[in-house]
Parts: structure tokens; sequence; C-alpha cells
């Protein structure tokens, strides 16, 4: 592969990568979300299928094909089977219902407009803040090092800013993402060992959510967190 084309290549991985992290700001729809979540994740696998193509790694092209297994089929898998869970029972065993309250995400705390508006400044953030690091190696990966950091500050964002339990499993993940592609960029991977730990780690976590989401709708009928912390009170 020659430097020209695995520039172009990356750049475009990293461009829908940060893309996907855009648009889960911008739909409401719980289920295009997810979605979208595995569409970025095959991104992810992407970045380092690319790299180790170019650098005649195999190890990262064996990490590419787990990222893409985990991060855009079973985790997004995970994700349905908690939506579907958390429906109401007469619900069930249909599709998505446009005006169903627990399949969207109906008040989240920032706008559409103004959570696209932070997008862009967070985005710009994560550029001014890599630049002395991208100065120091100016690779095709490392000056692709802000986009890992912007979606990072976006996970964080949709992590603090959505009402719905599963919004927010899509944020952590959002966050987990962005540190994943951070590490590829800055470094040219990481040791396959500890890939899979981080991953075993995110579906464990995803695993607990899930089975927390579905008691959550079947012991207080919503996983609304706001009207959760209304019955608190």
């Amino acid at each position: 592969m020659s430097e020209a084309t695995f520039t172009q290549l990356l750049d475009l991985a990293c461009g829908g990568f940060l893309l996907a992290a855009v648009i889960v700001l911008w739909r409401r729809e719980l289920t295009a979300i997810i979605q979208v979540f595995a569409l970025q994740g095959l991104a992810l696998a992407a970045i380092p299928l690319l790299l180790g193509l170019h650098e005649h790694r195999a190890d990262l092209v064996a990490v590419a094909a787990g990222i893409a297994a985990l991060r855009a089929g079973l985790l997004p898998y995970l994700m349905r089977r908690a939506l579907i869970a958390s429906a109401p029972a007469e619900d069930r065993g249909r599709r998505h219902r446009e005006g169903s309250d627990e399949r969207r995400e109906t008040q989240p705390v920032v706008n559409v407009a103004a959570s696209l508006l932070t997008a862009a400044m967070l985005t710009l953030l994560a550029y001014a803040v890599a630049q002395p690091l991208v100065a120091l190696d100016p690779t095709p990966a490392t000056r692709a090092l802000p986009v890992g950091l912007a979606v990072v500050l976006i996970g964080f964002f949709v992590l603090a800013t959505r009402r719905r339990a599963l919004a927010q499993v899509v944020g952590f993940l959002l966050l987990d993402n962005g540190i994943t592609a951070t590490a590829f960029l800055a470094a040219s991977g990481v040791p396959l060992i500890v890939e899979l730990g981080v991953s075993f780690d995110v579906l464990l976590a995803v695993l607990v959510l899930q089975i927390l989401t579905t008691r959550m709708r079947t012991a207080f009928g919503t996983t609304d967190l706001d009207d959760l912390r209304e019955l608190a009170d």
C-alpha cells in the first residue's frame, strides 16, 4: 500500500469515525443511535486494519477483526436486546413505534442544535490540544490523533446530557471507542492481550448495564433517569 493511499484511507476512516459520534448527538431514536454506533465500530476497526496492512503487522489485523466483531456486532446486538426488553410488553414483537417514549431520547438536557454546536467546539478544542503532540511526530496516524480526542470529549458530553439509561450506555461506549482510537493513532496500536482485556471489560460492563436497564424498566416502568430521581425524592 502506497503512502498516499494509506493516508487517504486513514483520513476517510477517521472522518467516518468522528461523523458517527456527531450523528449520535443528532438522532433521538435509540434504534438509530445503536445502528450508528455499529457503523462507528466498523470505522474504528478500519484504523488498526489500515495500520496493520501499512506496517505489515498481523497482530493489528487480528485486533481489527476482534474490534469489528465486538463493537460492530456483539455490543450493538446486546443493546438492541436491552432496548426490546425495556419496551412495554404490548410493544414487544413489533417494529419500532415512532412515538414510543422508551425508544426515543425525548428530552435531552441540551437540545439537538446546541449539542451539534458543542460537538463542533469540542472538536476544535481537541485539535488545539493535540497540536503539540502532532508536532512531535507528524505522521499520517498522529495527524489524525485529534479525531480520537474529539470522540472522547463527545462521549463525555453524551454521558452528561442524555436522560435515557441506554443512551448513556452509548455515551460510555463512545468514550471507550475514542480512547481506543487515540491509542492506535498515537502508538500505532496496542498489544493484542491489552486490547482483549479492555474489550472483555467493556463487554462485561455492557452486560451489567443491560441487566440493570431491564430491571429498572420492570420495577419502575421507565428508564428516564430524571423520573427515577423524582421517585427517590
